[in-house]
């Protein structure tokens, strides 16, 4: 006696939901307190003034204002440099 049905019982095909990352308000979109702007994993964009970034590294607004977009070189604590890419509300 089989075990399991012949047919339309596949073990294999299992694929995860969607994560929906990405950056959601662009540069010169109004935010309002609250909104997420980017949903990240990792830093990839750091928080700059009225942006603060939550555990899962999403960032969102914490006053209603306008997206703003900047890079800037930050310094580790080992000297080496890179570029990073902020995101304001001003």
């Amino acid at each position: 006696m089989a075990k399991t049905k012949a047919t339309g019982a596949t073990k294999l095909g299992r694929d995860s939901q969607p994560k929906y990352l990405g950056v959601k308000l662009t540069d010169g979109q109004k935010a309002k307190v609250g909104n997420v702007i980017i949903r990240q994993r990792g830093t990839k964009f750091l928080p700059g003034k009225n942006v603060k970034k939550g555990k899962d590294d999403t960032l969102y607004a914490l006053k209603e204002g306008e997206i703003k977009f900047a890079t800037k070189r930050k310094k580790k604590f080992d000297k080496s440099q890179r570029i990073v890419k902020l995101v304001n509300v001003l």
